[in-house]
């Protein structure tokens, strides 16, 4: 049973890195190559079909949808990143801290936690860029998912290192004159590498989802170009309804493989971190 989970893990994490990858390849490297900036209007002719010129044919707006793609894929890529990197280490970073000190602290920390995650983030997300008349910019929408979502994986490491702190080679360590950071550092944290790394995988999918979420309904920063902000576009300029599936369905089609890559990518490495805690 374990070589068949571990052989499903392995396939998770080879294809959702192979998707990744071709999303890094596009949104990272792609943009260096545009001819010029996709995201300026009335570049090129209007509301062209895919051709060998373009691609992916042009928007009303005079703009290349292929190269505006990569650069939506790039800034929509570096948000969940950044997201990801802030909540993620600020999580495992108060977690361990919580877990393996206990006491005062841990019951500060408990209760920050406890209380950030009982508010409903998306609500407050849409009240912000309501109130700023959806010119929220990409830096504050991050600012505010890490607030969001580091309570999340430093829950879940406040718990390991709980049951942790209190095997033998912790006290060995202990009793030997180690630190606390030493001992977090070198004892705890690499039986959590995995797990931090799936979470932070996953956080780069939730904060795509929700800015993505805010630019379709017009919410987000509408000047930078993300995946969401490409289907708000399509959507004002009436791009279903005008039969102009090439301007829509790319950035559909974008999100949807980038959170199932994701996913097979998160799941993959959460399935092998719970077989090596497991052992």
């Amino acid at each position: 049973m374990s070589a068949v989970r571990a052989r499903i893990s392995s396939t998770r994490i080879f294809w959702g890195g192979l998707v990744l990858l071709v999303f890094v390849v596009i949104g990272g490297l792609m943009p260096w190559f545009a001819p010029a900036n996709p995201t300026v209007w009335q570049t090129y002719p209007r509301n062209r079909r895919p051709s060998l010129e373009h691609w992916l044919g042009t928007t009303n707006l005079g703009q290349d949808v292929f190269w505006l793609l990569s650069w939506a894929t790039g800034n929509s890529l570096l948000l969940g990143v950044i997201v990801a990197f802030f909540a993620t280490a600020i999580g495992v970073v108060l977690g361990l801290l919580a877990g393996f000190r206990g006491g005062p602290l841990d019951r500060a920390l408990s209760f920050m936690m406890d209380a950030t995650i009982a508010v409903p983030s998306l609500p407050i997300l849409i009240l912000m860029a309501s109130i700023l008349k959806g010119q929220a910019s990409l830096p504050a929408i991050a600012a505010i998912l890490v607030a969001f979502n580091w309570p999340f994986p430093a829950r879940q490491i406040r718990s390991v290192a709980l049951s942790m702190r209190e095997r033998e080679f912790v006290h060995m360590a202990w009793f030997s004159g180690e630190g606390v950071a030493r001992i977090i550092g070198r004892q705890i944290f690499p039986y959590l590498r995995t797990w931090a790394t799936a979470n932070f995988i996953n956080t780069v999918l939730v904060g795509i989802a929700v800015e993505s979420s805010l630019a379709v309904i017009g919410l987000s920063s509408a000047d930078q170009a993300t995946l969401g902000t490409m289907i708000y576009w399509a959507l004002k300029y009436q791009a279903v309804l005008a039969g102009r599936w090439w301007w829509i369905a790319p950035p559909v089609l974008a999100i949807i493989l980038l959170f199932v890559g994701l996913f097979l990518l998160a799941s993959g490495l959460g399935q092998r971190s719970q077989e090596a805690r497991g052992r």
